[in-house]
């Protein structure tokens, strides 16, 4: 294992293991990451190197004036389920990470979102082997996806991410 500061976007995992990830730890931290996802109410259930979960519960809190899940409480489900997706596909790497930034989003809102609802994210896996095979620092542009499901599993929105990933490597790691 490299030896070398954690710094950038890894610095939010301290005890990080790149070597022998460790997912529920990954959860527990970025789980405390947002304050506006703890404001939403927001629950990362799940990450893994393939995917993210995120639920929002069943609160009035979350709900609009037709008594709908509110477009903003999604998006915050669908961003932050986005950026975890990274995390956990990106965990044996993370160190080399400097930033991840949204640069652009785009939704679309199929049903009424009743109850509660998760959402499920992923990051496409081709642009991710290029920022995980990485030989120098370097910008990178990725994209994600989430789809939100009530609890029939039916999609009530869907979204995608344009993502900037920017990766910085220590003289050794080159």
């Amino acid at each position: 294992m490299t030896t070398r500061e954690i710094a950038g976007f890894a610095a939010a995992y301290p005890e990080l293991d790149c070597d022998a990830v460790d997912y529920e730890y990954l959860r527990a931290v970025s789980q405390e990451m947002v304050p506006f996802g703890r404001h939403v109410g927001t629950l990362i259930t799940e990450i893994g190197p393939e995917r993210a979960v995120v639920e929002i519960p069943a609160v009035g809190s979350v709900r609009n004036h037709m008594g709908t899940v509110h477009a903003g409480a999604l998006f915050t489900a669908a961003d932050i389920g986005g950026a975890a997706a990274f995390v956990g596909a990106a965990a044996t790497r993370l160190r080399t990470v400097e930033r991840l930034v949204l640069r652009g989003a785009s939704a679309s809102y199929r049903k009424p979102a009743v109850g509660r609802i998760r959402a499920i994210a992923t990051v496409d896996q081709r642009e991710l082997a290029d920022v995980l095979a990485a030989t120098a620092a370097q910008r990178f542009e990725l994209s994600g996806k989430a789809a939100l499901l009530d609890d029939g599993d039916v999609v009530v929105a869907k979204f995608t991410f344009d993502y900037v990933c920017d990766i910085t490597l220590a003289e050794d790691e080159r």
